[in-house]
């Protein structure tokens, strides 16, 4: 494969989002988790740290980081939370206030999100209302968290109304992104991801998304690719300084931001009627929700039939899902549509759908129902490619 656009030289970068008092900085280096000591000096001073990590995350590199933090001479409290998108509870949230309340937690110490969204999710609104705010440091070990949600500040948790119905903006201290963790996905989790570096392309980068469709498959590469890392470096860079951009433009989402939940409508419809049982992952069900937002558009003549073909070509070639009959479960669109009318983006009783083409996305209100009951429908129903 060729590139069109040049590669990082080396494995680290560095990305700031301008947002005065709340300005930071976004790291990506791949010695972040081995060396997290000097990159947390110069940001915490001799604060104390309460980490919030999952199970799975803790056991991969929580002795890394605690023969790190010991080696910086930080004192520092573990919480462990199950993974998966059940810990985005109301019931996690207060245990985990309770913890560190019973720890002693003051204003001068930092929280620490180390691991995916759920994670930097849950953590960023334990720190925007404990004590009425505490500084936090996002950590991301998925690729999903490390180009979406651990930079822009949207922190919250899920009611059973929906997903991240209940949060806070709250901006983090600063994010540290390892990219060499991300050699210990599975190619499942990679995939969930990219869906959300695909999306930075489609809403108004089309050169990016052309670059995607010939250099996404080392992306993906389960065994590795000489080249993997200064792929995933250049990949990372792109999608955060694309969200940097937005967030530094419409930090609270009252216009431009919004397009970011390209495919999102779709998908937390997808998520919230699969009951977040593990079927269906975040970037699974956007990725399904773009195609759909992208099928919409087409019928309602705002994107061409050839740009739906593209995505959902490059969608197949790389293994993913691309329609909702292949999640494996038995879907309604009925109740799908149900779903999405308790969107966040929902306006006077009417559903915010982010349409257009590849590279042109727009926050659209003008939307007849039937139609989009119709692609549900047809997804529901689509034969595989």
């Amino acid at each position: 494969m060729v590139t069109d656009m040049p590669l990082p030289q080396t494995s680290s970068a560095l990305v700031h989002l301008p947002l005065g008092n709340r300005s930071y900085d976004i790291v990506i280096n791949d010695s972040v988790i081995d060396h997290l000591d000097t990159f947390l000096a110069p940001i915490v001073g001799t604060a104390r740290l309460f980490v919030v990590t999952e199970e799975t995350v803790s056991a991969l590199y929580g002795k890394k980081v605690k023969t790190a933090l010991s080696r910086g001479g930080f004192e520092n409290f573990w919480f462990p939370v199950k993974p998966g998108e059940t810990s985005k509870s109301f019931s996690c949230f207060e245990n985990l206030l309770d913890q560190m309340l019973d720890k002693g937690i003051e204003r001068s110490d930092i929280i620490i999100a180390l691991g995916g969204g759920v994670i930097g999710d849950l953590t960023g609104f334990t720190a925007a209302s404990i004590l009425r705010g505490v500084d936090f440091i996002q950590i991301p070990t998925t690729l999903l968290s490390q180009v979406d949600s651990s930079v822009g500040g949207k922190t919250g948790i899920n009611s059973r109304f929906g997903k991240n119905l209940v949060g806070a903006f709250y901006q983090p201290k600063a994010v540290l992104i390892d990219p060499g963790v991300l050699k210990t996905l599975p190619i499942r989790e990679l995939q969930a991801g990219y869906a959300e570096v695909l999306k930075y392309g489609l809403i108004d980068d089309p050169a990016f998304f052309t670059w995607l469709e010939k250099n996404g498959q080392i992306l993906l590469t389960e065994n590795g690719h000489k080249d993997q890392l200064a792929f995933l470096v250049y990949a990372i860079k792109a999608s955060c300084e694309a969200k940097a951009r937005v967030v530094a433009e419409d930090e609270r989402e009252s216009g431009k931001r919004a397009l970011l939940n390209l495919g999102h409508t779709f998908g937390h419809a997808l998520e919230a009627e699969c009951g977040y049982d593990g079927t269906l992952l975040h970037g699974e069900a956007v990725a399904i929700g773009m195609v759909m937002a992208l099928d919409l558009s087409v019928r309602m003549g705002i994107a061409e039939q050839t740009e739906l073909k593209r995505l959902t070509e490059h969608l197949s070639t790389t293994g993913m899902m691309w329609s909702a009959n292949q999640i494996g479960k038995p879907l309604d669109a009925k109740k799908l549509l149900a779903h999405m009318v308790r969107d966040k983006k929902t306006k006077a009783g009417k559903i915010g759908f982010i349409l257009g083409g590849i590279g042109k996305a727009a926050l659209r209100y003008d939307v007849d129902l039937g139609l989009v009951e119709a692609v549900l429908h047809d997804s529901i129903r689509a034969t595989s490619k």
